[in-house]
């Protein structure tokens, strides 16, 4: 496994909603620390698919349609519709 550097913004995020079953055994209420480096057992599809708005919020950044410290992302399996609600947080 890489060796997370501990740079950026720490990032939680929760398995917020889905319907259908997930293929991966994600479930309402999963909860992940991700970072650039690190998927915590997050699906890879899902990682992948969350991976450039991930690069982009653990480096302090943003998009026009993101407010504050919480986005939301959804997994890329149109039949689950599981959304994550991401957090990041300054690092302790």
């Amino acid at each position: 496994m890489a060796k997370d550097p501990g740079v950026g913004y720490k990032i939680h995020a929760v398995v917020t909603s889905m319907q259908g079953e997930c293929n991966a055994g994600h479930a309402v209420g999963d909860e992940f620390n991700l970072s650039c480096h690190n998927p915590d057992g997050m699906c890879g599809y899902c990682y992948h698919h969350i991976f450039p708005a991930l690069s982009t919020f653990q480096f302090g950044g943003s998009y026009p349609w993101w407010h504050g410290d919480t986005i939301y992302q959804v997994c890329p399996d149109p039949r689950v519709q599981l959304t994550l609600k991401i957090d990041r947080s300054t690092r302790e």
